[in-house]
């Protein structure tokens, strides 16, 4: 559906914390499935940890995230002028590593909505088990906003 070039239009992220190579499904309004591929060549493989590669949970999370934001993008009216930004995480559980090689289902629906907050279901699985899961509630906020001196 939506290939990396595409995403990098609906992202602020870049190299190398872009966390989302492809969109397989999307339903604005109510969910989205995206991919990410886990390469050897992944710098956080450097540190985390030289000789047995894990990918750090924080960043499953965080692409379960983006594929969130990619979501919120496609469910708000006029998204080019808004920034999505991580407001909180609750329940969030890590079941299994994910290593080089594994190719990560990020799913993320939308289940609560107020004014500037909204709340996402996420998970993330390798095959078919659960690696990642727990809930991410999202600020939306006015790019004007965001970008004003303090």
């Amino acid at each position: 559906m939506y290939k990396v070039e595409d995403i990098i239009n609906f992202l602020p992220h870049r190299y190398p914390f872009l966390l989302v190579d492809r969109v397989v499904a999307l339903e604005p309004g109510k969910s989205i499935t995206a991919l990410k591929n886990v390469t050897g060549n992944e710098s956080f493989f450097q540190g985390h940890f030289p000789e047995v590669k894990i990918m750090p949970g924080v960043l499953i999370v965080e692409a379960v995230a983006q594929a969130g934001g990619i979501l919120l993008y496609h469910s708000l009216p006029d998204p080019t002028k808004k920034l999505v930004v991580l407001s909180k995480l609750q329940n969030v559980r890590f079941r299994k590593i994910v290593v080089p090689g594994d190719q990560i289902r990020l799913e993320a629906e939308i289940v609560k909505v107020r004014a500037r907050y909204v709340t996402l279901k996420g998970r993330a699985l390798v095959d078919k088990d659960v690696v990642a899961e727990g809930e991410i509630s999202a600020a939306i906020l006015d790019l004007e906003e965001a970008n004003a001196p303090k």
